[in-house]
């Protein structure tokens, strides 16, 4: 018998929300973060709404207003800015974002103060228009390249699929492109020779996260200050570097003495 959903979500799911800390704090995050609360947490637990939309977001910078094209770009957004799946203080400076999709988490952390800097991997050509429109007014303060990042360089097939937030490397999507890969060492590399230190490394690349994380190199791990991975690695990544805890789906790794996110 299939499992009944709601929002595309299983109903199952709602009946545990009370007792996980990270729906707790999601909904915590809908109340507060988004201007219209109640339309956000209808949006977002039972689907509701039309699209595009304009979503009115509270950020330490004013309110930003992304344009998200589907429940999909929603769910991101409240993954984002309410949920806190990819949490940064208001010294974060700079930030490597990988999987950047239509720049929601990009628009999170550049509104963190007025002096973060992003760097942005997002291969799927269907999100560079979204990124840019949601990111306007930002340009100064972060960089694009259109390729994506995996433990090694080259070019490699890339599965699309209707939403635009599931595709990647390897992906068996509805159509396949070749799409240009960076390897993780040499974008670090790139970073901190203009940077001290990397605050904020996300990674958000549907099943290559692990696989990625565990290519960079001892030196390169020593100037991150957090890591953030869309993934629930059986065993602990670095554990004698990191600490870190699995939340929902995202596993949040701190460095030991390097950490300047809070």
């Amino acid at each position: 018998m299939a499992e009944l959903t709601v929002a595309g979500r299983p109903l199952g799911s709602f009946a545990r929300a009370p007792f996980e800390r990270h729906q707790l704090t999601c909904l915590r995050g809908i109340l507060t973060a988004y201007e219209k609360p109640l339309d956000g947490l209808g949006r977002y637990a039972l689907g509701r709404g039309t699209y595009p939309h304009r979503i009115a977001v509270r950020t330490p910078l004013g309110v930003m207003r992304p344009t998200l094209r589907s429940h999909d770009d929603l769910l991101t957004a409240t993954e984002v800015f309410c949920r806190m799946d990819y949490p940064a203080g208001d010294d974060v400076e700079v930030v490597v974002d990988v999987g950047s999709n239509i720049g929601l988490s990009a628009l999170y952390f550049l509104t963190r103060n007025r002096r973060a800097r992003v760097h942005l991997f997002e291969p799927d050509p269907r999100n560079l228009p979204r990124l840019r429109e949601n990111l306007a007014g930002f340009e100064d303060r972060y960089e694009l390249d259109e390729a994506a990042v995996s433990d090694t360089a080259g070019r490699e097939a890339f599965g699309l699929e209707p939403t635009g937030r599931y595709g990647g490397l390897g992906w068996p999507g509805e159509k396949t492109i070749e799409v240009q890969t960076r390897a993780i060492n040499d974008v670090l590399e790139a970073v901190l020779e203009r940077e001290k230190h990397i605050d904020v490394l996300k990674l958000d690349t549907e099943d290559y996260e692990i696989l990625t994380v565990r290519a960079i190199r001892p030196d390169l791990l020593g100037r991150i200050g957090r890591i953030y991975l869309d993934a629930a690695p059986a065993e602990p990544l670095y554990p004698e570097r990191f600490t870190q805890r699995q939340y929902g789906t995202v596993l949040q790794m701190k460095h030991r003495g390097l950490d300047r996110a809070d």
